[in-house]
């Protein structure tokens, strides 16, 4: 295991369509496409694809999604330490215009304490701050041990505060700084505040603004793709985190401005098209998105 994410798991249902029905009616979607789904689950399939050797702890329930989701883990040679829950959970993800909405069905009433594991060999935690005891303890854990910890602040959770304590790299959502009611430098600066020596902030198609060891706020800009190529925007932060930990692994000698680039040029691949799998890029289509699309004029 070079590499160990930890989050809930879902299975993703995204369709196409230009209106939703009501009532009694009924409507047929243009396209649709059913993966994988959840924050720290999406991003290690993205390691998987991009050549790291990611295990996976999640919620597991004993049905029909769930036996999906191993065949779909199976296939990208992605262990699953499953975590019992009564029932898979499922998202129904409708994308347009450049945004997503999404209607999820979770089942996070776990049944059991979540499994023990060995980390020897490990080279990086990632979390999503769901199942929070799993995940302050294998952070405290890993950081003890020297392990890069990672951090997807979607949201602020339950243990967020105390969480971060022991997280190298924190990147966190527009969401998480409207939650903590902070501006994007003043979330840096609490990131700061917790000792963490990579923090970052995405703002979607406004860029990255993030700060490396010490040093002043930097901004990465997000690279411009024609809104007509955007497909769905869903997951493309997932393959962003996934993306920065393959990079890390594959080359830990990197500064953080290329892993983040390196990200940016994933993420600028996965919009382009349709449900998780489908939006996971090769070495090849990152290096074709960073060579094809100019960044846009930081704001």
């Amino acid at each position: 295991m070079q590499a160990l994410f930890i989050g809930q798991a879902y299975i993703d249902v995204t369709f196409l369509t230009d209106c939703l029905p009501t009532g009694d009616e009924k409507a047929i979607a243009e396209d649709y496409a059913i993966s994988f789904g959840g924050n720290a689950v999406t991003a290690a399939f993205c390691c998987a694809k991009l050549g790291g050797k990611p295990d996976v702890l999640c919620s597991q329930a004993d049905d029909w999604l769930a036996r999906m989701f191993l065949d779909m883990a199976a296939a990208y040679g992605i262990s699953i330490h499953g975590r019992k829950v009564r029932e898979s959970s499922l998202s129904f993800i409708m994308p347009h215009g450049g945004k997503r909405a999404i209607v999820r069905c979770r089942d996070n009433e776990f049944l059991h304490p979540f499994p023990p594991l060995t980390l020897t060999g490990m080279k990086a935690l990632h979390l999503d701050g769901h199942m929070p005891d799993a995940a302050l303890h294998y952070a405290k854990t890993c950081k003890g041990l020297g392990i890069l910890t990672s951090l997807d602040g979607g949201a602020v959770r339950e243990n967020t505060d105390e969480l971060l304590e022991h997280i190298d790299v924190p990147v966190v959502s527009e969401r998480f700084c409207q939650q903590l009611g902070k501006t994007t430098g003043e979330t840096l600066q609490y990131l700061r505040s917790k000792n963490c020596p990579v923090g970052a902030v995405t703002l979607g198609e406004h860029g990255t603004v993030w700060y490396e060891a010490g040093g002043p706020d930097k901004i990465l800009p997000a690279l411009a793709v024609p809104l007509e190529k955007v497909v769905d925007s869903n997951g493309a932060g997932d393959v962003f985190h996934g993306a920065y930990i393959a990079s890390y692994l594959r080359w830990p000698e990197n500064s953080w401005d290329q892993h983040f680039k390196f990200a940016r040029g994933a993420s600028t691949h996965a919009i382009q098209h349709l449900g998780n799998e489908a939006s996971l890029p090769t070495l090849e289509d990152i290096e074709r998105a960073n060579g094809t699309f100019q960044e846009k004029v930081a704001a």
